[in-house]
């Protein structure tokens, strides 16, 4: 029996799971996306750079930083929440804007070890 999807409203058929859903292959030894350790976002929310508007920023690319430093804020539901660094280096890259939207497990930093 062939295949039937539906795409919009018109059923199409023929076509198989993975034609509608393509997902490029990753090879296993395929290189990291940043040179450096990256520091990942724990929790859904805002990102803040520095500890109110118009502030300078907690850190900038080229600030050393050792485990525990303040790297930003991420507001969750009203409350401020400090994000701190889990490993000591130099900020090489910072993947966030003032304001942004913070998605779980989106990388916010790239700390050269």
């Amino acid at each position: 029996a062939p295949t039937v999807a539906t795409v919009g409203a018109t059923p199409v058929t023929g076509i198989t799971t993975a034609e509608l859903l393509p997902i490029p292959p990753t090879p296993a030894n395929e290189a990291p996306a940043h040179d450096g350790h990256e520091l990942i976002a724990p929790m859904v929310g805002t990102f803040y750079a520095g500890s109110a508007p118009g502030s300078s920023p907690y850190v900038e690319i080229g600030t050393e930083v050792e485990i525990g430093d303040t790297l930003c804020i991420i507001e969750a539901m009203k409350m401020m929440n400090q994000i701190e660094s889990d490993a000591r280096g130099r900020i090489t890259k910072i993947l966030a804007e003032n304001g942004d939207p913070i998605e779980f497990g989106q990388v916010l930093f790239i700390i050269k070890e």
